[in-house]
């Protein structure tokens, strides 16, 4: 291919002397995407949609999922990169930016061979301002596999959804919506392990990401942990239109379990806010507890592509024009037993206070967690009964355990979005 310059040259947005087309590192696990999240506050469904563009490998995928009822439909599509960066369009599915940081619209065209089946176009409008999390970096045997830069937002959300020969009416007042936009470095399947592998595997990860909209304000809690509890992500964040933002914080989570697994019915977060008014001496402070109750759930190792996805992760090469539509049953706690291993991502209900809002709970815990009592990767879950000793029956959820541990999604670097 003769190299020339593409469209995005015209514009003064270089950060390097290099073409747009091109990233400023060799590393093949360059990425830039986002992810998007749509729910319904009587917690019906859950809408997810997501695209990636992974220069180094030369790749663009983009997928959606709907979590409703006890299945999870998926539309997956994966092609190869063209020099149109702003074409946000793989196969079906499309991202249009139809006003930068404040109006984006997600749309799934429907399978011509079945118009009953999953499809949507939603209109996604910002409520508050786009606010940076925190710069992410993890390490693995002295290597770099993450460096990312992040945003997150909470919205409204307006369209339609269609699914299994339902039509689900996208209301602002009744539906809220988040999204998190990301790039940088993060690993992406097909890279030889080596040594770090096999003697660098971390004993335990802990992650909470969680964007909250109230009618008022936005709400951000990222929380990153090891084994011991010791955190190397934290952020707990207050924005609110035309105010400047108020940190909440070091943020401390009370998660209840589901009996004899890691998957959350319900979490506390214990924040501090300051005391309105002059302080005297130290900075006063009072505490605040940010509360969320589990409405519905969606495993991303099934159907969206974070691993340890066995079908398809993103940022693979599938070949061009690459489109799978597939719907998962959930009832069967035994069909996905590596879910266990991969984040999940909860709709949820919110309280802070006497104001009620919503958000997603975004949560994984592998191996040790000394804070939380998880002894190991072959622990399933504290059993929550009268006799601590008596094991929990697993719940009828995709993510309770399986037998054996793969690689966890957060030991390779590989967190949302």
């Amino acid at each position: 291919m003769t190299d020339r310059p593409i469209a995005l040259d015209e514009y003064p947005v270089h950060q390097v002397p290099l073409s747009m087309r091109q990233v400023a590192t060799g590393d093949r696990n360059a990425y830039d995407r986002c992810i998007f999240h749509v729910m319904d506050h009587a917690g019906r469904a859950l809408l997810i949609v997501g695209l990636g563009v992974y220069p180094n490998t030369g790749v663009i995928d983009a997928y959606a999922t709907l979590r409703l009822g006890a299945h999870l439909h998926a539309v997956r599509a994966s092609d190869a990169l063209s020099d149109d960066r702003m074409r946000l369009a793989v196969g079906p599915l499309t991202i249009g930016v139809e006003e930068p940081l404040r109006r984006l619209r997600l749309r799934c065209a429907p399978d011509p061979r079945d118009p009953d089946g999953f499809s949507c176009d939603v209109v996604w409008d910002a409520a508050f301002p786009a606010v940076w999390e925190p710069h992410h970096t993890q390490y693995r045997g002295g290597r770099l596999v993450l460096e990312g830069r992040r945003f997150v937002q909470a919205g409204s959300c307006s369209g339609v959804i269609r699914a299994a020969g339902r039509e689900l009416a996208v209301t602002a007042g009744e539906w809220t919506g988040t999204r998190d936009r990301s790039w940088g470095v993060r690993p992406i399947p097909g890279e030889e392990g080596g040594r770090a592998e096999q003697e660098s595997r971390p004993e335990g990860f802990h992650w909470i990401w969680c964007p909250v909209r109230f009618e008022d304000r936005f709400v951000m809690v990222v929380v990153q942990e090891d084994a011991d509890g010791h955190r190397t992500l934290n952020e707990a964040l207050s924005v609110r239109n035309g105010a400047r933002d108020v940190q909440l914080g070091w943020p401390h989570a009370d998660i209840t379990y589901r009996p004899g697994t890691r998957q959350p019915e319900r979490a506390v977060i214990h924040l501090t806010e300051p005391v309105p008014g002059p302080a005297r001496g130290r900075s006063a402070r009072t505490p605040v507890e940010l509360t969320a109750e589990i409405l519905v759930s969606s495993p991303l190792a099934v159907g969206a592509g974070y691993p340890p996805a066995e079908d398809w992760q993103h940022g693979t090469w599938r070949g061009r024009g690459w489109t799978d539509r597939r719907t998962y049953d959930l009832s069967d706690p035994a069909a996905y037993p590596l879910a266990a291993y991969g984040v999940t991502d909860h709709a949820a209900r919110f309280t802070l206070g006497d104001r009620v809002g919503h958000g997603i709970f975004e949560h994984g815990s592998f191996g040790r967690h000394d804070p939380s009592g998880f002894t190991g990767y072959d622990d399933p879950g504290r059993p929550v009964a009268a006799d601590p000793a008596a094991p929990g029956p697993a719940g009828a959820d995709p993510a309770a355990p399986g037998p054996a541990a793969p690689e966890p999604a957060g030991e390779n670097g590989e967190v949302p979005s």
